[in-house]
């Protein structure tokens, strides 16, 4: 682990709406971690406990289809997110992330952000309206996804 700067990362849809000295504050409770290309992050089923912000690097988001079929869902760049439901409800990751390449991630634990909650719950709120707008988009985006998948699926019946 290793000193995190988050101000570098401010333009992050993560910190809208937040002041620098928020930023600088969030810097003190999230973690830094040098992680090389080919490491899983985490995999499906294990419990949520970290959300993380990319500081370089690339991450892909996959799930299994079946025991040995794997889709690939979403390619993340310097400045994505992911694994942001962990720090709200804990649970059960529902996909695998794993380094296409060489990463710098920054994490923020489940136990710092309800520290977080307690202590700042003005900044602790404001993260969390950005982590529930971070979330939705990517509903909004699966849901168009999906509509696609489906007529795309029943005009090859038709």
């Amino acid at each position: 682990m290793s000193l995190v700067n988050l101000t570098e990362l401010n333009t992050s849809p993560l910190f809208k709406g937040l002041a620098a000295k928020e930023i600088e504050y969030l810097s003190s409770i999230f973690t830094a971690n040098k992680l090389p290309e080919g490491k899983t992050v985490f995999i499906e089923n294990m419990p949520g406990e970290s959300l993380y912000l990319i500081k370089q690097g690339v991450i892909k988001i996959s799930q299994m289809l079946a025991e040995i079929d794997e889709v690939d869902l979403h390619t993340l760049n310097a400045g994505d997110v992911f694994g942001e439901m962990a720090i709200i409800d804990g649970g059960n990751r529902l996909v695998r992330a794993r380094v296409a390449e060489n990463a710098v991630l920054y994490s923020l634990h489940r136990n710092a952000y309800n520290t977080l909650v307690s202590e700042q719950p003005r900044l602790a709120l404001q993260l969390t309206l950005n982590v529930v707008r971070i979330f939705s988009s990517r509903i909004r985006s699966a849901k168009k996804d999906y509509r696609t998948m489906l007529t795309a699926s029943l005009a090859r019946k038709s």
